[in-house]
C-alpha cells in the first residue's frame, strides 16, 4: 500500500483529526479537497502570460537585471519571499534575492493609485535571502537559507540600517510568521529533517534577545516545546540540540492570523495549522489525503492569507500555480503562469488594501538557476474581504 492510499485510508478511519481552529469549519479529515474556486475557472492567458479569472489583470512591475519602471533601480535576480507595508496613502513592496554572497532584498514603493515611485536596496552582503516576514511594528525580517544562516531586521522605507537578529538561531532559515498575541515569531527550516521554531524576544519588538524554542511532537495532535540551548552557535546544528524535536521534510512559507499559524512542507506537499491557544498541530492540506482525483496543489512553497480568510499557495514548480485554500475547506487554483516551466512562485503578498496580490517566477521563462530572469507581478481584482 503506498503512502497516498494509506493516508486516504487512515484518514476515513477517523486516523487524521479534523481541524476547528478559527478559520476551518468543516474540513474533511482535516485536508483540503478539490472543488470549484470561489471567482471561477481560469482564463486563457493574458499578454503577460498570467491565466487568471474572470476580473482579474495582471501587470509585470520588476525584471531581474533591468531598471524598475520609473527609476534607475536595477531590480535583484532570484526574487523570492516578500511582504507589503502601508507608506502614507500608499504601499512598499519588499522582496528579497535567493543568491549566494550579494543576496539581500530590494524595494518598490507605490503611490496610492498604484504608481511605481522609488525602488532601492534594504539590505545588502548577506547570502541566499529565501523568505521572512513581516512584523507588526513595520520592519521585515529576511531569512537566509544556509546552514549557519542567519534573520536579519530590515527596514522597508530604506532608513535605518539592517541588524542581524543571531538571538533568532543560527540554521537555514526559510519563513518566519509574528503573533502578536503571544508574543512570538514562528519560524521555518528548509532541511528535509528540519524544525518548527518559535522566538520569544525578552521585549515584544526588540528582537536583540529572547529565547529560541523548538517544537516537539510526533505527529497531528497535542504538541509541546522545549528551550534551545544554544541558538547562536553551531558546533552542534540547532536542530539537533533537542532531543524528541519533531521533524518537518523542507519547510517553506509561514503565516498567521487569527490564533492559527498555517506554515508549509514542499517534501510531503503539505500545509499544517498549528493552533496556538490549543497547543494542537493539524493539517489544512496534504495532496495525499486529496480523495478525488488528481491533487490541484504541489510543490508548496510560499504562504499568505487575504482578510476572506482564504490562504494563497504558491508552488515551487508542480505546474505554476497559486492556489487558494478557502475556509471550508476547498482547494482550488487562482492563477497559473505559463512558458515559466523551470521556474517557481515566490513572494505572494497582499497589499495593504487588499485589492493588489504581488508575486514573482523567480527565474522566468529561461529557467537560469541564477535567476537572471526573474519577474515581479502585480493582480488586480475583486478579491474577496
Amino acid at each position: 500500500m503506498n503512502r497516498r492510499v494509506f493516508l486516504r485510508a487512515a484518514a476515513v478511519a477517523g486516523g487524521t483529526a479534523a481541524f476547528s481552529g478559527a478559520l476551518w469549519q468543516r474540513a474533511l479529515a482535516g485536508s483540503a479537497q478539490p472543488g470549484p474556486g470561489p471567482y471561477g475557472g481560469l482564463l486563457p492567458a493574458d499578454a503577460n502570460g498570467v491565466q487568471l479569472p474572470a476580473g482579474f489583470t495582471s501587470r509585470i512591475v520588476a525584471r531581474s537585471l533591468r531598471r524598475v519602471p520609473n527609476t534607475r533601480y536595477i531590480w535583484h535576480p532570484a526574487p523570492d519571499g516578500g511582504a507589503c507595508f502601508r507608506d502614507g496613502d500608499g504601499w512598499i513592496y519588499v522582496s528579497n534575492s535567493e543568491v549566494p554572497l550579494v543576496g539581500g532584498a530590494s524595494a518598490i514603493r507605490f503611490a496610492a493609485d498604484g504608481t511605481v515611485t522609488s525602488a532601492y536596496r534594504i539590505l545588502l552582503g548577506t547570502s541566499i535571502n529565501c523568505a521572512g516576514g513581516a512584523t507588526p511594528w513595520g520592519t521585515w525580517l529576511s531569512c537566509e537559507e544556509h546552514d549557519i544562516g542567519l534573520v536579519h531586521e530590515t527596514d522597508p522605507r530604506g532608513q535605518q540600517p539592517a541588524r542581524a537578529r543571531p538571538a533568532m538561531g543560527r540554521f537555514k532559515h526559510e519563513a518566519a510568521a509574528c503573533d502578536p498575541e503571544r508574543g512570538v515569531i514562528y519560524l521555518t527550516e528548509d532541511q528535509s529533517d528540519g524544525c518548527f521554531y518559535r522566538f520569544r524576544p525578552q521585549t515584544w519588538g526588540d528582537l536583540s534577545e529572547g529565547t529560541l524554542e523548538v517544537l516537539l511532537g510526533s505527529g497531528t495532535g497535542p504538541v509541546t516545546w522545549a528551550r534551545v540551548p544554544s541558538p547562536r552557535l553551531w558546533i552542534t546544528p540547532t536542530r539537533e540540540q533537542v532531543s524528541g524535536a519533531m521533524r518537518f521534510d523542507g519547510g517553506e512559507g509561514c503565516y498567521y492570523t487569527n490564533g492559527i499559524c498555517y506554515f508549509t512542507t514542499k517534501g510531503d506537499n503539505r500545509v499544517w495549522a498549528y493552533d496556538a491557544a490549543a497547543q494542537r498541530l493539524d493539517l489544512a492540506y496534504d495532496d495525499d489525503l486529496v480523495t478525488g482525483g488528481e491533487p490541484p496543489l504541489t510543490g508548496v512553497d510560499n504562504i499568505t492569507g487575504a482578510a476572506s480568510g482564504d490562504l494563497f499557495v504558491a508552488e515551487d514548480g508542480g505546474n505554476m500555480e497559486i492556489n487558494l485554500i478557502t475556509p471550508d475547506g476547498t482547494v482550488a487554483p487562482f492563477l497559473r503562469v505559463l512558458g515559466h516551466e523551470e521556474s517557481e512562485i515566490t513572494g505572494p503578498a497582499f497589499s495593504p488594501d487588499g485589492t493588489r496580490l504581488y508575486f514573482s517566477s523567480q527565474r522566468g521563462e529561461s529557467g537560469v538557476s541564477a535567476g537572471t530572469d526573474g519577474y515581479t507581478y502585480e493582480v488586480t481584482g475583486p478579491f474577496r474581504h
